[in-house]
């Protein structure tokens, strides 16, 4: 088993669906990590790798699971503007508002890095823009520091949609 467990990974960064799904009818562990914490499913999503992603979630990999520094996959294809495998994770019940050891978030890093298609589909799923990091910053905050305009008035405009519904609710 534990052999089996060294391949895994390498499979998910290559997207190798073939030799995943292989090691995974041998019993392979697809929640294994490396030793940065980093998971096969972790993987597979940073390097864009939608279907070994799909046969990792289908074959029981923790969508929420964590490396070493607290990121998940879902913080990472934010960062790396995959939209389809954000679609994907949040499919499979992502936690949109888990925070690395920094305090970042999957919509923060989303906006930080000019990923505004990614940044509304956290936000039409629910995510918190509220939500601060070890400095104080949400996601506004961020994006405004990156000069991010696109990204700052699609927080603004779910901020009043919020605010809207919290007025209707309490009549």
């Amino acid at each position: 088993m534990e052999r089996l467990n060294d391949y895994i990974i390498p499979a998910a960064r290559q997207g190798n669906t073939a030799v995943i799904s292989e090691l995974v009818k041998q019993g392979a562990d697809v929640n294994t990590s490396n030793e940065q914490g980093h998971t096969p499913l972790i993987i597979a999503c940073y390097h864009g790798h939608y279907d070994a992603a799909k046969l990792l979630l289908e074959a029981g990999a923790d969508v929420n699971a964590r490396d070493n520094g607290g990121n998940t996959a879902l913080m990472g294809v934010s960062f790396k503007g995959y939209t389809d495998l954000a679609g994907l994770l949040i499919k499979h019940h992502a936690d949109l508002d888990v925070q690395h050891g920094n305090g970042g978030t999957a919509l923060m890093f989303a906006v930080m890095f000019g990923r505004t298609p990614i940044a509304k589909l956290l936000l039409e799923h629910g995510a918190d823009h509220s939500a601060r990091d070890i400095r104080g910053f949400s996601a506004a905050d961020h994006a405004a520091q990156q000069g991010n305009l696109e990204a700052q008035q699609l927080i603004e405009s779910f901020q009043n949609r919020h605010e809207r519904e919290i007025k209707t609710n309490a009549q």
